[in-house]
Formats: structure tokens, C-alpha cells, sequence
């Protein structure tokens, strides 16, 4: 007769409450107050935006009454309508397009080719090429203004398309970025392709690129805000209303005392809408490229 071996008792956890943590850790009051804080900065940040997309949808006169109000009581779509009428958009958001993605696809191209050399060649005069770059980020463009615009001019490119894409190509700041993330590359790789035969050109080009994305991504990004938003150099450069960008457009758009305040909000929505799209397609980027950018 075999003995029945007996099975131990269950041991029930008791029931958690809904405020208790997946770690079992309750959170510090540091992590709440950063919480808090961040927030608090991200309701700041995007309470204007808001405000400006609902006020475009609201009447002249109610954009007008004291005290304002934040949501539309009677909900219109006539600012768009007649903005878009009174308002050439179209012309205007192709130039931007236009400036935008070539200026921007510029600018990838120049400043990785800048950052390959000064992260991954050694040649006499390397480091202070590379602090008169970084110099080069503390100088505003005001400063240089004119001996840009007469460069320009002496080129024959003012009231015209290349004139807005051309000069602010070449960033610093670029330069800075990829550099700094290519600095955490293993040599191993390219001096492997290097073995295997690949010349310079295809070795950047099929090597360093693809695994550059993230910090492509990220610079992207900071090229179509600084271009889509740039209003002093175009203001300048394209006196010509018909190469002339949203930003331009828009203030003298509203420099006309006829036209209603809720019109030009509509329009500024408008134009600020294909900014957050790209924003949204590679925000996933954003961290990744420039936490590894920052590694050394």
C-alpha cells in the first residue's frame, strides 16, 4: 500500500488594490512632481495650438467678445472658405513644399558628408575645422545677413526658388548632430568594407547612411521646422509674391486691415498642419538619434 503523498497548500496572494504599482513599488514624490511638471509644460505647450484651432472655426465677432470663450458656439467653416478665396494658399504651400524638401534633402547630403569626414578621417587641422563649426552655431544669422544676400545677388538667385534653398543648406548644427553620431560607429565596419574593396563613396553611402537613420531622422525633422517656419531670409531674398513662402504670405496676409482675424487663423492652421504630419511620421526617431548621438 503506498502512501498518498499529500499537496501543499496553496498560498493565495491577497488582492491588490488599483493604486498599487506593477512593481509593487509605490511611486516617490519625485517621480509624481516630475510628472506633474512635465505635464504642466506639455498643457502650456499645447494650449495655443488648441486654442488657435478652435478659434479658427469661430465667428468674427465671437473671436471679439470679452471675456473670450474657448469653444465655438456657432461652429462655421466660412473662415476657410473665404480665407482660401481671399488668400492664394495653394501657390504658397507648393513654394514651401517646394523650399522645404528640397532644402531639406540638401541639407542631409551636405552635412553628412561634412560630419563623415570630421568623425571618421584623420587629417592635419580636423579638430579646429571642427570648433569653427561648433563657433559657427553662436554666431546668429543677422550678423550674416548681408554678406549672404550679396552673394546671393551677385549669383542671380534673389526673387527666386534656389535663393531660399542654397544658403541655409549647410547647418552646424547638423554637422554637430551627425557627427556625434558617428562617432559612436564601430571603425571595425567601415574598415571592413574597405577590405572587401568598396570604395569611399559607396562606403558612405551603403554603409554609414543606412546605419545613420535615426540621427537622418532627427535632423530631418529640425530642417522642415527651421524652413518651413523661416520668415527673415525669404522676407528678404523673395520680394516676388509668387515665389514667396507661408510665413511671408501669411504676414502680409495680415497686414491687410480688411481681412478678419479669424480668416488668418484659419490659414495659420492650415499651414501648420503639414509640419505636424512630419513630425508625427518620425517622431519614433526623435529619441533614439539623439540619445545615441549624445553617447560621447
Amino acid at each position: 500500500m503506498t502512501a498518498r503523498l499529500e499537496e501543499p497548500p496553496r498560498v493565495v496572494a491577497p488582492p491588490t488594490t488599483r493604486w498599487a504599482s506593477t512593481s509593487g513599488k509605490t511611486p516617490s514624490v519625485g517621480a509624481i512632481a516630475r510628472t506633474t511638471v512635465l505635464i504642466v509644460g506639455a498643457i502650456i505647450v499645447v494650449a495655443p495650438l488648441v486654442w488657435a484651432g478652435l478659434s479658427s472655426f469661430k465667428s468674427q465677432a465671437e473671436l471679439a467678445a470679452q471675456p473670450p470663450t474657448l469653444y465655438p458656439h456657432d461652429f462655421t467653416f466660412d473662415n476657410y472658405t473665404t480665407g482660401l478665396a481671399a488668400f492664394d494658399f495653394p501657390r504658397y504651400l507648393l513654394n514651401s513644399t517646394i523650399v522645404t524638401v528640397a532644402a531639406t534633402l540638401l541639407t542631409l547630403l551636405i552635412n553628412s558628408m561634412a560630419a563623415y569626414a570630421l568623425a571618421k578621417y584623420n587629417f592635419r587641422g580636423r579638430d579646429l575645422l571642427f570648433l569653427i563649426t561648433l563657433s559657427a552655431i553662436m554666431i546668429p544669422l543677422q550678423v550674416i545677413l548681408l554678406p549672404i544676400y550679396q552673394v546671393v545677388s551677385s549669383l542671380g538667385m534673389t526673387n527666386s526658388l534656389l535663393g531660399l534653398i542654397i544658403p541655409p543648406a549647410a547647418t552646424p548644427t547638423g554637422v554637430f548632430l551627425l557627427r556625434q553620431y558617428m562617432l559612436t560607429l564601430p571603425d571595425e565596419t567601415i574598415e571592413a568594407a574597405r577590405i572587401d574593396g568598396a570604395g569611399e563613396f559607396r562606403i558612405f553611402w551603403q554603409v554609414v547612411l543606412p546605419l545613420c537613420r535615426p540621427a537622418l531622422a532627427v535632423l530631418a525633422i529640425f530642417s522642415v521646422i527651421w524652413r518651413w517656419n523661416d520668415f527673415l531670409w525669404p522676407l528678404i531674398v523673395a520680394q516676388d509674391e509668387s515665389v514667396q513662402t507661408l510665413p511671408v504670405a501669411i504676414a502680409r496676409f495680415a497686414g491687410q486691415q480688411a481681412i478678419p482675424f479669424s480668416q488668418i487663423l484659419a490659414v495659420s492652421v492650415m499651414s501648420i498642419i503639414p509640419v505636424i504630419i512630419v513630425f508625427l511620421i518620425l517622431q519614433r526617431h526623435i529619441i533614439s538619434g539623439l540619445v545615441k548621438g549624445a553617447v560621447k
